[in-house]
């Protein structure tokens, strides 16, 4: 054990936490077993780091950071490591990358059977495997969700502020007043850009050559998550990928499942098939008609974030296609986006019109609608700056 605890405390030296994720005040941590689901570069690793030197002691035996990537762990599994941890006084384990076990479920239950006073916290995929919605683990575990930065955890890191969030309701009922509290401390607008070219995956930080790394992540998104939790054989991986960029360069009309089957060399159910795995791996966010939802045809497909268009090179990143994927970003997470009747139009939670448009752009829309516009500062009345709804979350 001696050498876990200090590759430990090595991270616990070494570990940079650029601002307190949001997520860590929403778990109930008082929960035996906690899983944190996330797509790779989402800071997944750091979160459970960060959690650590939140509330434990360095130098301490009461919690202990491992990885699956260790070999150990492919030789021994956890059940006996946990019990050995638990006998030398510790409380909580930090489990990271379980999906790279086999029999990881299964493992944790045995835990969770054999060791009442044992906590684990572990990190895994944003792609369930075709069985863990029915398994055991499912039963007794309780999973939250580790998103990219949104606008507003960006704007914190970058200057040092401690912006909250806001409802969409406080949000729409109160934008000017809140949007002044920020701009007495800063100019928002000055960072937007940034923030759509590489803000999204906190990686950012640390990496010099931003789109290589995040090519790296999705790459190894595909190849290992997508493929490992729904089982799809090595040979159609290429499919998969292709299928992606074909998302990333069609143009804004709605989604043509027969042609996207025929550029990728497969079926439309198939390709229906991959777009949900796309989009449970954060890669794409799929739109649909009010009234309709998977397995329909979407009326819509954006890339899941403006940083993975450019990561991609998409060629017809036009300002409207690049803030309406921004716009989806923001809102999928907590509530129900949907496609309006007109191009530039959502339909959210059934009871807000909102539209994405520039700030000088004259658009049809339905009575009551709410707009929100890129090229603007500040905003009055139903006239939203496009960059405030990246303070949602």
């Amino acid at each position: 054990m001696d050498k876990f605890y200090q590759t430990h405390d090595f991270w616990m030296e070494h570990a940079k936490f650029p601002v307190h994720r949001s997520l860590m005040d929403s778990i109930d941590w008082s929960y035996r077993l906690i899983g944190i689901r996330g797509p790779r570069g989402v800071g997944r690793t750091s979160f459970l780091l960060q959690y650590a030197r939140e509330h434990y002691a360095r130098g301490g035996h009461q919690c202990l950071f491992v990885s699956m990537n260790n070999f150990y762990f492919q030789g021994c599994g956890i059940v006996d490591f946990a019990g050995r941890f638990l006998a030398e006084g510790g409380q909580v384990l930090l489990m990271d990358q379980m999906f790279k076990l086999q029999g990881w479920k299964e493992q944790l239950v045995e835990c969770y059977k054999r060791y009442p006073l044992l906590r684990i916290i572990f990190t895994t995929t944003s792609v369930p495997d075709s069985e863990e919605e029915n398994s055991e683990l499912s039963q007794i575990c309780r999973f939250y969700h580790l998103h990219g930065f949104s606008f507003r955890d960006f704007l914190n890191q970058q200057t040092g502020n401690e912006f909250k969030a806001y409802t969409l309701s406080e949000a729409l009922d109160g934008h000017e007043m809140l949007i002044r509290n920020i701009t007495n401390k800063v100019e928002p607008w000055e960072y937007f850009e940034a923030y759509l070219r590489h803000g999204h995956y906190p990686f950012y930080i640390e990496n010099r050559n931003f789109t290589e790394s995040l090519l790296k992540s999705m790459n190894s998104m595909i190849e290992t998550d997508i493929l490992l939790s729904k089982q799809i054989e090595l040979k159609y991986l290429s499919r998969i990928k292709k299928l992606l960029y074909v998302l990333a360069v069609f143009d804004d009309a709605a989604p043509n499942i027969s042609r996207m089957a025929e550029e990728i060399g497969t079926s439309r159910a198939t390709v229906m098939n991959y777009l949900k795995y796309l989009e449970e791996g954060r890669f794409i966010n799929m739109i649909y008609h009010v009234g309709d939802s998977f397995p329909k045809k979407p009326a819509a497909i954006r890339l899941h974030n403006t940083n993975l268009m450019y990561a991609l090179n998409v060629p017809n990143m036009d300002e409207q296609n690049r803030y309406e994927t921004f716009f989806v970003n923001c809102l999928w997470r907590h509530h129900d986006v949907k496609r309006g009747k007109r191009p530039g139009q959502f339909r959210v939670d059934d009871k807000y019109d909102i539209c994405v448009c520039d700030k000088l752009k004259r658009v049809k829309a339905p009575d009551g609608a709410i707009f929100a516009r890129y090229n603007l500062e500040v905003g009055r009345g139903p006239d939203i700056p496009l960059w405030f709804f990246g303070f949602l979350h």
